[in-house]
């Protein structure tokens, strides 16, 4: 391959990029974990994701990704052949489901169309249909990754309590911790799911499991065999700030710097940035003339834009085009909307001039890939970044 010139632009919705001072601070030599100076470490990153959490209960950190976490929240919850009831709105939450199955738990299925987030009616019309509680727990992507639907976690809670049903409720925020707006405590959540590489702008290697204390006592009878996800076996050790089995210390030394970068911004304007760069971007689609696939305005993600091409146009072919033109990488379609959709990740470590070169060669990589679209998108979001946000609202 011959050298190219300038930065990659990784607009792939997770690995995100990983600033400078994340790279700094996990550039240093590892230490004793067992030591003093390893401890304090430990719990500085265990009380810092509670704040990131939202949470005043327990945090677990695990060295995995995030499908590790899924399975910590499943193994630690609950007994084999439990019901469990999921929802369909996309990839990710289809993963979760096959997971259950392998675990031997008995999921629930509610089927979705791939572009609404989880419908809370629907929810608490089967748990209202569950007289014997059967059903364990609900589980549910707040984020669906592959579609850019943002599930509404509030909603949910209200529909589980409104169906009178004791199921847990656990939520995977993989996609949008530390970019979207979330409540651990406030909302009712059970077990909320968490990943290092996305908002928490660090290479992949760190799960999370932020646990309640009905969660806690869940876990008292649990039946589901398990050792190293065990939060019973990390519990002891992290009162003090150590782990069970060797922690990833060099991957804790960048959480420690991405909690204080997150906490310097302030969580509530690192949302509402996304939130910002999340409507820009919607304006350059529609300025494009083409469609958004989350069709629920209240559903739309902060983290992530899905952008349908046209009835005969390959995304996969756009993709390529796009990565040996203009050396960037967008997010493929997945499962059911493969080939259809290409996906904008606009989340992260992330700026205005970074969204603005995303969306120039989003709108240059439409014109030689042949895709029919009008050269207007990236003059729609331009206008709305340089009003800081402020523009009258787009039509839709």
């Amino acid at each position: 391959m011959p050298h190219r010139s300038g930065r990659h632009f990784l607009q792939i919705p997770g690995p995100t990029n990983v600033p400078d001072r994340v790279l700094r601070a996990m550039d240093h030599p590892t230490i004793d974990h067992r030591g003093p100076d390893f401890g304090r470490l430990g719990l500085e990153v265990l009380q810092g994701m509670k704040g990131v959490f939202k949470t005043e209960s327990e945090v677990f950190i695990l060295p995995s990704s995030g499908t590790g976490a899924w399975e910590a929240a499943l193994v630690n919850t609950l007994s084999p052949g439990d019901q469990v009831l999921m929802y369909e709105t996309g990839q990710f939450a289809t993963l979760w489901h096959e997971l259950a199955e392998r675990l031997q738990l008995d999921p629930v299925f509610i089927g979705g169309d791939w572009r609404h987030g989880a419908d809370p009616d629907a929810l608490e019309s089967r748990l209202a249909e569950d007289k014997d509680h059967a059903i364990k727990a609900v589980c549910v992507v707040h984020n669906e990754t592959s579609t850019g639907t943002t599930s509404r976690i509030a909603e949910v809670r209200k529909a589980i309590d409104a169906a009178k049903h004791p199921a847990l409720l656990l939520v995977d925020t993989i996609s949008s911790l530390g970019s979207i707006d979330f409540r651990h405590d406030e909302w009712g959540v059970d077990v909320t799911i968490g990943g290092s590489q996305k908002g928490l702008m660090l290479p992949p290697g760190l799960g999370f499991n932020a646990v309640s204390e009905k969660a806690r006592r869940a876990a008292e009878t649990s039946g589901m065999a398990k050792s190293y996800w065990s939060w019973e076996a990390m519990r002891g050790p992290n009162a003090t700030g150590y782990f069970p089995s060797t922690p990833a210390t060099n991957l804790l030394y960048g959480l420690r710097e991405a909690i204080d970068m997150l906490n310097e911004e302030g969580l509530d304007n690192v949302f509402a940035r996304h939130d910002r760069f999340a409507e820009a971007t919607r304006r350059a689609v529609r300025g494009w003339g083409l469609e958004i696939l989350c069709q629920d305005e209240r559903e739309y993600s902060s983290a992530l834009t899905a952008v349908l091409l046209p009835e005969g146009h390959d995304a996969d072919a756009f993709r390529k085009v796009v990565l040996e033109n203009f050396d960037m990488s967008l997010g493929n379609g997945l499962g059911k909307v493969a080939g259809k959709v290409f996906r904008i990740g606009h989340l992260g470590d992330f700026n205005e001039l970074m969204l603005a070169g995303t969306l120039c060669g989003v709108e240059m990589g439409l014109g030689l890939a042949g895709v029919p679209h009008e050269k207007k998108g990236v003059a729609a979001a331009l206008d709305y970044l340089a009003h800081g946000g402020n523009a009258a609202p787009a039509s839709t």
